[in-house]
């Protein structure tokens, strides 16, 4: 596939009708584009009309996009918009402007408390995961993986999919969904550490059976 060019000669390719450019951007980002879409709306079907009526939107709007953000962020942006409109007529509201969430994200009695060596440090280390040679990277992990992504909490799905999934920085995920840093940093962890958990524990079977 064609490989990108740089940001400023993308946007003047699109802005000058080329079509090769918006499918090299159309493939190239919509799968994630889906997948973020899904975490705001109610049904895979609405999510693929919201990632539509963005394509749409970006169409009518390059003429006058003025590189002050990447163009896959500005992208993004209506996307994230459109998907928070659709949510809130489908009364399936994801509430990112709050970090509250109950009871610790791992158990605290794995870790070294005040008054003992390396306080904060894990008594023993988790389970030793495989490498991506050894599997790591395989269709049950993988089907695991997304099973996990689905039970976490709405906003904590929605950030972990751009941090860890779409590979976004933190100051460009807080600058799509309008958080704080320090928000975007609990929803994060939190996300991150059960998925971790869910690793473990998966790992863990592995290893005794």
């Amino acid at each position: 596939m064609e490989g990108f060019p740089p940001d400023q000669e993308l946007v003047a390719r699109l802005q000058d009708g080329d079509e090769d450019a918006f499918a090299l951007v159309l493939d190239s980002w919509s799968g994630g584009m889906l997948r973020l879409a899904r975490s705001f709306v109610s049904t895979e079907e609405s999510a693929a009309e919201v990632v539509q009526e963005t394509w749409l939107a970006v169409i009518e709007g390059i003429g006058r996009f003025e590189c002050r953000s990447s163009l896959k962020t500005w992208t993004y942006r209506i996307l994230t918009n459109t998907a928070k409109r659709r949510g809130t007529r489908e009364k399936k509201v994801v509430p990112l402007s709050s970090a509250e969430d109950n009871g610790p994200t791992v158990d605290p009695a794995r870790f070294r408390p005040a008054g003992v060596p390396f306080p904060g440090h894990w008594w023993e280390f988790p389970p030793a995961w495989p490498t991506p040679e050894q599997g790591l990277l395989g269709a049950e992990v993988r089907e695991m993986l997304s099973a996990a992504l689905a039970e976490l909490p709405d906003r904590q799905r929605v950030v972990i999919t751009l941090r860890d999934v779409e590979g976004y920085a933190s100051e460009e995920v807080c600058e799509l969904l309008e958080i704080s840093a320090a928000n975007q940093r609990v929803l994060l962890h939190r996300a991150r550490a059960f998925v971790r958990g869910k690793l473990e524990e998966y790992y863990t079977q592995e290893v005794s059976s």
